[in-house]
């Protein structure tokens, strides 16, 4: 027996707002049909004592562990900058009022 009728596609066409042809809807009904058959055979084969998997490869984060270690200071962060205002990096403005 089919597991959506012709008459079921058309209500699903409807629903979308999709205009379809007699033969479109002929059409469709046949690979909606196929697809939910897969689909069931599909549901058959999975166990209830299988768990279920977002990948089959049992895979776990390596992480290297956090090491504090001491930073720049201001002025050696910006000893390389073309230009500095107020101990920051002065940048050209794009967005805004020109100066």
């Amino acid at each position: 027996m089919s597991a959506i009728s012709r008459d079921e596609v058309a209500h699903l066409a409807r629903l979308s707002r999709l205009a379809l042809t007699d033969d479109e809807l002929d059409h469709y009904a046949g690979q909606l049909d196929s697809i939910l058959s897969h689909v069931a055979n599909i549901s058959e084969v999975a166990a209830a004592d299988i768990p279920g998997t977002a990948h089959p490869a049992d895979l776990a984060n390596v992480l290297r562990p956090d090491v504090v270690v001491p930073g720049l200071t201001p002025d050696e962060a910006l000893s390389g900058a073309p230009a500095v205002e107020q101990q920051r990096f002065a940048v050209p403005q794009i967005l805004g009022e020109e100066e």
